[in-house]
């Protein structure tokens, strides 16, 4: 994979996961909805909102990308989850765009994670 393309999907999936944050912590009401249906209001939406904080910077430190990029497959793994089960791909008449911007940041995580595979400690050096 090429470094600029790499670079660009790490600064995507922050910038997604850091834009969600201002929903989360003011209590956005689409985000209280949310959180509310999943039966996670209000101590997972903070929870979740300080573990995409950690996932993001995680991400954008060079000897910590791995990190970033297995915490935000975790955490998006269960958004995509929740709207494939419980939530709906649409939210309040969002088009879907929420379900899509988690999915995209879910496959490039996952493309993330692939490139640094060899830099997980314990694991990395037998790949």
């Amino acid at each position: 994979m090429n470094t600029k393309v790499y670079l660009i999907f790490r600064i995507i999936v922050a910038f997604i996961l850091l834009q969600t944050l201002l929903y989360k912590f003011t209590a956005h009401p689409d985000s209280i909805y949310i959180f509310t249906k999943v039966g996670l209001e209000p101590f997972g939406r903070i929870g979740i909102g300080v573990l995409e904080l950690i996932a993001a910077i995680l991400i954008l430190i060079p000897k910590t990308i791995w990190a970033g990029a297995l915490l935000t497959i975790g955490i998006i793994s269960g958004a995509v989850l929740m709207h494939l089960t419980q939530l709906g791909i649409e939210i309040n008449n969002d088009g879907g765009k929420l379900f899509y911007m988690a999915f995209i940041v879910l496959i490039l995580s996952i493309l993330i994670l692939w490139k640094q595979r060899k830099k997980i400690p314990l694991i990395g050096y037998k790949l």
